[in-house]
């Protein structure tokens, strides 16, 4: 993360002068320049937007625009004229229902979690896909192979999101969804196809996991691009919503199968799959609008900009769409100048976009070391430990916990902050992991299989509930959203591809080792995910900075003016800044990194 904190007192220009004394002088003489008679443009509204233009560096129109903005350090304030108005949400009733078809995607990436912790555990799937244990006389599924037949798709979806993340950018995003979405549809026709062969069903993982890696690719993207800016936070969380909801629908099939005897326990489960994915592929080419900036990339104006005056709820012969479709074409322009992306420009240092692609890794891999997936993927197991008769009913608690919490993340992303919820996050589910594996240490293990205790085992579900709660109003939703709307448009892909991936190895790694861990030291496991808690936290609090009612385009301009993280609140975008705003004091920080906190 090199050049993004500056722990120093100033900056000095390549003339030696200190930068501060040129940004006065320089505000000075734009400042004159709005009266000056020889200067062609005296209007804000007249200036030509060209292909090199550059909105950090550019003082004189961010001058000449303060006459027509409010003067006035909120980010959501609405200004007079030629900014897309902020509009109450039930205005964008549309918006929100075409963001809502998009991360339906989420569904199916939720159902394979709920229903995959319940297939496990059925005796029919046992009997198929395990081992004659001789000692005892039954059927099991080994440590390796459960680590396997569980984790596997991580590491689909891991490939799927790289290798198929360029899809979006050649046919867009729309047609990217539907490739994907086909990919997922053949990896379940292998699963259901398989009858006592093990590693049948693991291919068809594998594959499954390559459809459902795209989709946490484009969803995300795809949403962020077509959702009114003041409510982007809240339309990228449908994502995780629908999640959520895959998870608690999952968790009842598997609990309305367990009374059968033969396959129907998991064929039913994962013929639905196939019918939610068929359904999600006729929904996206009928129904979702294409991506505006996609369209602008590709010369398809008119199309782009019935796409935004769409998802904002104005015409678009509105004077706002016009402005929002030049900064657009500025942003596609100077890309498209910079020639095609290429994986190597992801890990140049010579732009901010490195740093970037890190924190997107970093994100999405401390939202797997919150622990969550410990839980979902393992449920049915870790309560039948702690002397419940019926797991399949607790998993379905914990799912209606977690659906219901992730409609208060809607409500919070974008009044809250992205940077608060998840320092919140952090400090409470800390709290509840403690708790939670102090009481299975003291009281259960390691006489949890032999003398299991009912009240521990129910403060360990309350706490767990609670854990579930803190982990959906903050983590599980808000680590798309900064994922998906931090990148440069014509990287987009790319480091969402990475992002995600790193989100699908640490998958892979927790659901594998799970097994062998809890087999080892059981509840202790919970410190474990305490630890990666407490640096999630410092880790927010000195790299991600808030993105709340910022467009992608603002969000652009706040990374390459380097602001610190915890002082990135007060950033405000270039055209709504009045002649005193000193950006430079959002770039330093005085004194040693803990004043920081204070």
């Amino acid at each position: 993360m090199k050049g993004f904190l500056h722990f120093k007192t100033n900056r000095k220009d390549k003339d030696g002068t200190n930068n501060s004394e040129n940004n006065s002088k320089k505000k000075k003489k734009n400042a004159n320049s709005m009266s000056d008679p020889n200067n062609k443009y005296t209007d804000p509204l007249t200036m030509p937007l060209t292909d090199t233009y550059d909105f950090n560096k550019d003082m004189e129109l961010d001058m000449m625009m303060d006459d027509y903005l409010y003067d006035d350090e909120d980010r959501d304030r609405i200004p007079r004229i030629n900014q897309l108005p902020r509009k109450p949400l039930k205005e964008y009733v549309v918006a929100n229902l075409l963001c809502l078809c998009v991360a339906f995607g989420g569904f199916m990436t939720g159902w394979d979690t709920g229903t995959i912790s319940g297939f496990v555990v059925q005796t029919d799937f046992i009997r198929r896909f395990g081992h004659l244990d001789t000692a005892v006389n039954t059927y099991v599924l080994s440590r390796v192979r459960l680590g396997l037949l569980v984790s596997i798709v991580n590491i689909g979806c891991a490939i799927g999101g790289i290798v198929l993340s360029k899809a979006g950018d050649v046919y867009g995003r729309r047609k990217g969804l539907t490739i994907v979405t086909m990919v997922y549809m053949v990896g379940i026709i292998i699963q259901i196809s398989a009858v006592n062969k093990w590693y049948q069903y693991f291919i068809g993982r594998i594959i499954a996991g390559f459809g459902i890696g795209g989709i946490a690719v484009f969803c995300p993207i795809l949403i962020s691009e077509i959702s009114p800016k003041y409510y982007r936070g809240t339309c990228v969380s449908f994502y995780q919503l629908m999640i959520t909801a895959g998870i608690f629908v999952g968790y009842c099939t598997n609990f309305g199968t367990k009374k059968y005897t033969n396959s129907v326990q998991w064929r039913v489960p994962l013929g639905l799959s196939f019918a939610w994915s068929l359904f999600y592929m006729i929904l996206v080419l009928t129904v979702v609008p294409e991506s505006p900036r996609y369209l602008c990339e590709n010369n398809q104006v008119q199309k782009a900009k019935e796409s935004i005056a769409r998802s904002n709820r104005v015409s678009p012969d509105d004077p706002a769409v016009q402005t929002e479709m030049d900064f657009i074409m500025v942003s596609v322009e100077s890309e498209k100048l910079a020639g095609n992306a290429a994986w190597g420009e992801l890990f140049s240092k010579r732009s901010t976009v490195f740093q970037r692609v890190i924190m997107g890794i970093m994100i999405q891999m401390l939202q797997q070391l919150t622990g969550n997936n410990y839980f979902f993927y393992y449920g049915t197991i870790i309560f039948k430990s702690v002397g419940l008769e019926d797991s399949f009913q607790t998993s379905i608690i914990i799912g209606v916990v977690n659906f219901a919490s992730t409609f208060v993340a809607l409500y919070t992303v974008d009044r809250i902050g992205r940077r608060s919820m998840l320092l919140w996050g952090c400090l409470t589910m800390i709290s509840c992991m403690v708790i939670y594996s102090s009481v299975g240490v003291t009281r259960l293990y390691p006489n949890s299989a032999t003398s299991p205790s009912k009240g521990a085992g129910a403060c360990m579900i309350c706490f767990t509930c609670f854990y579930i709660f803190c982990y959906a109003i903050s983590w599980a939703p808000i680590a798309w959203v900064i994922v998906s709307e931090s990148f440069p448009l014509r990287v987009r892909s790319k480091c969402m591809a990475l992002a995600c991936a790193s989100n699908w190895i640490w998958g892979f790694l927790i659901s594998f080792f799970t097994p062998f861990i809890t087999g080892a030291i059981n509840f202790y496991y919970g410190y474990v995910f305490t630890g990666c808690i407490v640096f999630s936290f410092f880790y927010v609090f000195f790299f991600i900075p808030e993105t709340k009612g910022l467009s992608l385009e603002e969000i652009q301009e706040l990374w390459e003016e380097r602001v610190l993280p915890w002082k990135s609140t007060a950033w405000i975008p270039p055209s709504k800044r009045t002649v005193d705003y000193d950006i430079e004091a959002l770039a330093i920080h005085d004194g040693p990194w803990y004043k920081a906190f204070f």
